[in-house]
């Protein structure tokens, strides 16, 4: 075993690269680089790439179950779920690429998913069932994953707008509608993550009340 490499170093190496250059970026050469060692050396402490990227996918995680666990207090489900979606999506926003290193990753750490026993038992308790708060939780991960990588992804697009004069332009007068549509994408990325939010949990009430 290489002396003075951990799998905490590495991970917090991968970190690094990923803010300074992106998900692709993040390989096991550039990482030996950065580590002053050889890429074999690194397989004595992680055995792929994936791996890489799910422990860089559970720091970030560890971090959400950190944050979710300060911000709430005595909160029903709908406000606890909001409150997951807002910090999940906070703390991906923090790296680039963040959305995209957790999409297919797996969770390592089996104390952040055992951390989500005292929420699930929290919401429970207030009147929604466990599978619903399942299917729940899991709707709402998806949907941060897909919103924030569309919105890293605006933002890395090199000061690329989004003009809808253009789209009115191409799409032309015959359906206006359309046009309409089109300039919902013009509001603020806070905003429309808010409504969001609250179209799916106002939709899961929904679906409880029937």
């Amino acid at each position: 075993m290489t002396k003075g490499i951990t799998r905490a170093g590495i991970v917090a190496t991968a970190l690094q690269l990923l803010d300074e250059q992106g998900i692709h970026a993040v390989t096991a050469r550039a990482l030996a680089d950065r580590l002053g060692v050889r890429a074999p050396a690194l397989y004595w402490h992680i055995g792929s790439k994936q791996e890489i990227l799910d422990e860089m996918a559970t720091e970030i995680h560890r971090r959400v179950a950190s944050q979710i666990e300060a911000e709430l207090d005595g909160d029903g489900w709908r406000a606890g779920l909001a409150t997951y979606a807002r910090v999940l999506r906070r703390e991906y926003l923090k790296h680039r690429d963040g959305a995209r290193t957790f999409s297919g990753a797996r969770v390592t750490d089996l104390g952040v998913l055992r951390a989500q026993e005292s929420l699930l038992g929290r919401w429970t308790a207030s009147g929604i069932p466990l599978a619903e708060v399942g299917a729940a939780g899991q709707l709402l991960t998806a949907f941060v994953v897909g919103f924030v990588i569309e919105e890293q992804e605006r933002a890395q697009a090199g000061g690329e707008g989004y003009s809808t004069a253009a789209r009115d332009e191409v799409v032309g007068t015959a359906v206006p509608k359309v046009a309409e549509a089109g300039k919902s994408i013009l509001t603020p990325h806070d905003e429309r993550f808010e409504r969001y939010v609250e179209i799916i949990l106002t939709g899961l009430e929904a679906t409880l009340s029937r």
